[in-house]
């Protein structure tokens, strides 16, 4: 009897042990998210495993279109991986970037790493949580998408002279609209014409009263013009027969 009642008490002890622990060790921050500070390995392997095995069960039902080998795709794609992927997988003998190396995890080198289709197109339009990757999706057409993902076929054995021909030949970054400047352009237009500037203060302009000349605004106006009119004078005051001065 006893002994059933300490598996009860065992079975109810170490999950609630476990949850408390869970709960304290993510709650007081203990492991640490900073980019520059490398996964240990168990962690590092639930990670890549769980990646790999959720692309791989999505890719699977992601169904290829034929012709991805046609020269007006893969070109129109070389535009778009330049302008919006290079940055981090690279190109043909380019030197990591900044934002590559400040990635974790470390994008791969598409120009060394191949790809199957159907994986890229799912992740090109879905994106990777919490790596960096974003869901390019919300602003790209499959077709567009599909066509990055027919570049990526070449991409790994392609040269530099041979990838800046591509890119070169292609209409760069279009994917049939919502494309944004990523490289701080400014308008030449607006540097020409600036904005005029504000009034001091931002005072409000002058607003001369009603009636009066804007011209003379800042005058004082003499008596004639406000229609003064000249008090009258004390009258005398009468002296009296000793010479001196009544008052009253």
């Amino acid at each position: 009897m006893q002994s059933k009642t300490r598996q009860r008490v065992w079975l109810i002890a170490v999950p609630l042990i476990v949850a408390v622990g869970a709960v304290g060790f993510v709650w007081g921050g203990v492991y640490n998210v900073a980019a520059d500070d490398m996964h240990t390995r168990p962690v590092h392997f639930l990670l890549e495993t769980a990646r790999e095995r959720s692309i791989l069960t999505r890719a699977g039902r992601v169904e290829v279109p034929s012709g991805l080998d046609e020269p007006a795709r893969i070109v129109q794609g070389a535009g778009n991986y330049a302008a919006m992927c290079a940055g981090c997988h690279l190109a043909p003998s380019m030197a990591e970037t900044e934002m590559s190396q400040g990635l974790n995890p470390a994008p791969p080198d598409l120009s060394k790493y191949e790809v199957d289709a159907a994986k890229a197109f799912w992740v090109i339009k879905h994106g990777i949580k919490a790596s960096g990757m974003p869901a390019w999706g919300k602003n790209m057409d499959d077709e567009y998408i599909w066509n990055m993902a027919a570049f990526l076929q070449l991409l790994p054995t392609l040269d530099a002279a041979a990838y800046k021909e591509l890119v070169d030949s292609s209409q760069g970054h279009a994917h049939g609209g919502g494309e944004t400047q990523g490289d701080g352009h400014v308008d030449a237009a607006a540097e020409d014409h600036p904005a005029p500037s504000e009034p001091a203060n931002n005072a409000m302009p002058h607003t001369p009263p009603p009636g009066v000349d804007d011209d003379h605004h800042g005058s004082i106006p003499g008596d004639a013009e406000v229609g003064m009119v000249e008090s009258n004078p004390a009258p005398d005051t009468p002296e009296a027969g000793d010479g001196h001065t009544r008052t009253h």
